[in-house]
């Protein structure tokens, strides 16, 4: 089974997903948002499972240094341009994709 962990090595919820799959000897690949964002394709696919408007981090400070709150932008294109305004971890599995530490989720999912 493939498994991605996609993240930012300083989020808490990122680290405790790749301990979750570590702890169980299931081998993953980890993407660092800040070495390689996104690609439109991924995103894609990734959005039409959870949805590109909850991929979004309204609560993080990448949102609030932008004052995104107070423009109009295409959703799409501002993911793709600062990955860091991303909710993590973003964990895929297979075609399955999951937003935040969802560990019952994955465990559902590896069986």
């Amino acid at each position: 089974m493939n498994v991605q962990v996609i993240g930012i090595k300083r989020c808490q919820d990122t680290n405790k997903a790749v301990r979750f799959f570590k702890e169980r000897k299931i081998q993953f690949h980890f993407v660092d948002l800040n070495e390689r964002p996104l690609s439109k394709g991924e995103l894609n696919n990734i959005s039409r499972y959870v949805g590109l408007e909850n991929l979004m981090d309204k609560d993080g400070k990448e949102y609030k240094n932008q004052q995104l709150e107070y423009k109009v932008y295409d959703l799409e294109t501002i993911l793709l341009e600062n990955p860091l305004l991303l909710k993590t971890p973003i964990v895929r599995i297979g075609q399955k994709s999951s937003l935040g530490f969802q560990q019952d989720l994955w465990k559902e999912w590896l069986k």
